[in-house]
């Protein structure tokens, strides 16, 4: 059994929730809306109808925003965008950045 002592001196551990971290898709005038949609649905699961519209986004304001996910998956996203990116040949730049 531990005395008051002991257990006063033990210090209490606050847990933060893990940072998270967006992943964005920039604009780049080359790659194409069809494969901006196709990297949106094979990598970020999203549907047609979330697809086109983070297109858009990406198209008239230069960025869209993918998704929010804890910093290894993030990073892992980002890695897969730019693997399709260059097999297809096509220069589509994701980042990711602290949400």
């Amino acid at each position: 059994m531990q005395d008051q002592h002991e257990v006063e001196s033990q210090s209490v551990v606050e847990l933060q929730p893990p940072r998270r971290f967006v992943v964005i898709l920039h604009n780049d005038n080359y790659s194409t809306w069809e494969f901006v949609i196709e990297v949106l649905r094979r990598v970020f699961h999203k549907n047609e109808n979330e697809a086109v519209a983070i297109t858009h986004k990406v198209h008239h304001e230069g960025q869209g925003r993918c998704g929010v996910y804890s910093h290894e998956v993030a990073e892992m996203k980002v890695s897969q965008v730019h693997a399709m990116a260059k097999a297809s040949g096509f220069p589509l730049k994701c980042t990711l950045q602290e949400a």
